[in-house]
């Protein structure tokens, strides 16, 4: 039966999925949460909420959405940029985080409103792989660090080394204030002698640790500090995540029934607590209810959203590929069909309410969505009964969950890192065009070392312009410009006149028009020699033509005509019509009745007009 929209006939079946699809996400929300910067309970309320509300207002049914691997090593190149602008501060920053994730969330709701839903399979896949490896990398090599129990703003020798800096930057800011209030330092230097006095080892202490983190932060950071993480190894934490790394590939020999990330998490912790190991415990996850952050609306200034635009928009279209990539897997196994623009818009609700409350955002999540569906999820509700129990755990066992080792998370992390690698994407390299393999590569390596957002915007812009090359080369090799003696005769041109065929030429044009193939298209007027005296363009296969292919034809019309050369279309297709008669190429330069709508009336028209002169 279905009762305001809901359809509880598969209610057993839908609560047996959200629950094992709940206990799926709840180890991956905490360590997701961790990794992001902003604690387990953000990536626990993100989880909470996304997967509540994308299901409820989604296109999905058996979707489970959460936190996931892309869009958390998103989220983290964002909160580390606003962290280091607030000098270092968390709860500082933390208002103009969420805010960046709220706007993200309310451009997923725009693009499932615009329809862009259905346009998101057209991403190329090098792209999409080298982004999905590189994210698997940043996961695996950042996480190293916490592995081996080394957090590099607690080593004291390391941080001492950045006190220079740190005091250059306090003067600055000094400095800085001093400006702002009109003060004249070269003239008042005690005024700035004084406020130096004020400042406070401690304050000096904390500017370094800031810039510690940042040093380390990233994949060449922690690749940088990996030595000294070595040397200074806390034995407890790599053997803490190390037997999380053991039992989840080796809980999964045995039954996939119970997830392994689960049991290694109940395990491992069970063992640190139980023998009184002093190992290093996650951040404390609040009590209670999640509390909305009004600050995003009371603190917002549109001056500090600006720079980050682009990279919420990028973080949206993540989510909205990660997501209906998702519900791709999940119409295959359902045998159903999802709907892309209303699950958008279910994903950027989803979102945009995580955010206020506090949580990092999410998507559509592949391995949970599977789960539910293999547990027996049939409708939307079981992706809200998932929301639901991580609300109930978050309430019951809060305080609990909080002396989870942080070195158990990391393992876990570890193995997510491994398995969201594309290692279909690499093993198909040798084979893969070189182009292609090019485009993963930059984009693999420009997301593990400089910048997520970015790399995946020359990913894109290097496989557009490829592509169109590729079309424009084939264009043009499909094109060439011969006389009809030369050119390959199409069936109904057999029965052309011998004697006219110095005055007349054919010129096939095979596919579309556009600024990749004009180059080549603008040889025509100049390969025609003087003895032509009408050049007939069969056009009927001229798909599309787009503005700069429209000047290049009208340029060639105009060279041919002042040449006294008339031309003649052939079969001529809607949109290449309308183009060229939207700046009167038709009639001025070619008249309505030099268009012919196939070969056997231009050739009465050409046989009444060619004349005979070689």
């Amino acid at each position: 039966m279905k009762n305001f929209g809901f359809d509880f006939s598969h209610f057993r079946n839908d609560l047996l999925g959200g629950v094992t699809a709940g206990i799926v996400a709840l180890p991956l929300a905490l360590a997701f949460g961790v990794s992001s910067g902003l604690g387990p309970s953000a990536g626990l309320y993100g989880a909470i909420f996304v997967s509540f509300f994308a299901a409820l207002f989604g296109g999905t049914n058996t979707q489970i959405s959460g936190p996931t691997a892309p869009m958390t090593a998103v989220s983290m190149v964002i909160i580390a940029g606003l962290v280091a602008s607030f000098d270092g501060d968390v709860n500082k920053a933390l208002p103009a985080i969420l805010t960046v994730f709220l706007l993200a969330g309310f451009m997923q709701i725009g693009l499932g409103f615009i329809g862009l839903g259905k346009y998101i399979r057209y991403i190329p896949y090098p792209v999409v792989s080298g982004f999905m490896t590189a994210i698997g990398v940043i996961i695996l090599v950042t996480q190293l660090l916490p592995t081996l129990g080394y957090y590099p703003k607690e080593d004291m020798a390391f941080v001492e080394q950045f006190k220079p800096h740190a005091e250059e930057i306090i003067l600055n800011n000094i400095l800085h204030e001093e400006m702002e209030e009109g003060i004249l330092v070269l003239e008042d230097f005690k005024e700035t002698i004084v406020r130096a006095e004020s400042i406070t080892a401690d304050q000096i202490m904390q500017e370094s640790k800031t810039l510690a983190g940042k040093e380390a932060s990233g994949v060449i950071g922690a690749i940088k500090v990996l030595p000294r993480a070595i040397i200074n190894v806390n034995w407890i934490e790599l053997l803490l995540a190390l037997g999380t790394i053991f039992i989840i590939y080796g809980f999964k020999r045995i039954t996939k029934v119970i997830p392994s990330a689960l049991v290694a998490l109940l395990v491992m912790s069970g063992i640190a607590i139980g023998f009184g190991f002093n190992y290093r415990p996650i951040e404390a996850i609040p009590s209670g209810l999640p509390i909305p952050n009004w600050e995003i609306f009371s603190g917002f200034k549109f001056g500090n959203l600006t720079p980050y635009f682009f990279t919420a928009l990028t973080l949206a279209l993540l989510g909205a590929i990660d997501s209906l990539l998702t519900s791709v897997v999940a119409d295959n196994m359902t045998k159903t069909k999802h709907n892309p623009n209303k699950e958008l818009v279910g994903q950027g609700i989803g979102n945009s309410i995580g955010a206020i409350f506090g949580g990092i955002p999410g998507a559509g999540a592949t391995i949970r969505t599977v789960v539910n569906i293999n547990a027996g999820g049939k409708t939307r509700l079981s992706g809200m009964i998932s929301g639901v129990l991580l609300l109930i755990i978050l309430l019951a066992l809060g305080p609990i969950a909080s002396q989870i080792p942080a070195a158990v998370l990391a393992g876990i992390l570890i193995t997510v890192g491994i398995g969201v690698m594309d290692y279909k994407g690499l093993k198909a390299m040798p084979y893969m065009p070189k182009p292609e393999v090019a485009i993963m590569i930059v984009v693999l390596v420009l997301s593990s070392i400089w910048n997520l957002v970015y790399a995946v915007g020359v990913g894109l812009v290097i496989a557009s312009l490829m592509f169109m090359k590729k079309i424009g080369d084939l264009t043009g090799e499909q094109s060439d410009i011969n006389t009809l003696a030369e050119e390959e005769t199409w069936d109904d041109e057999y029965d052309f006149p011998q004697n006219l065929k110095e005055e007349v030429f054919i010129k096939h044009i095979n596919g579309p028009l556009f600024f990749g193939s004009t180059s080549d298209f603008q040889a025509l007027a100049q390969q025609i020699p003087d003895t032509a005296s009408i050049v007939v363009i069969r056009a009927e296969k001229i798909t599309y033509i787009d503005q700069s292919g429209l000047y290049a034809m009208e340029d060639i019309l105009v060279d041919l005509i002042n040449r006294n050369i008339k031309v003649v279309f052939v079969g001529l297709v809607e949109q290449p019509k309308y183009m060229l008669e939207r700046i009167d190429i038709i009639p001025d330069l070619v008249p309505e009745d030099q268009l012919f709508e196939n070969f056997d009336d231009c050739l009465q028209w050409v046989n009444a007009n060619a004349v005979d002169m070689y």
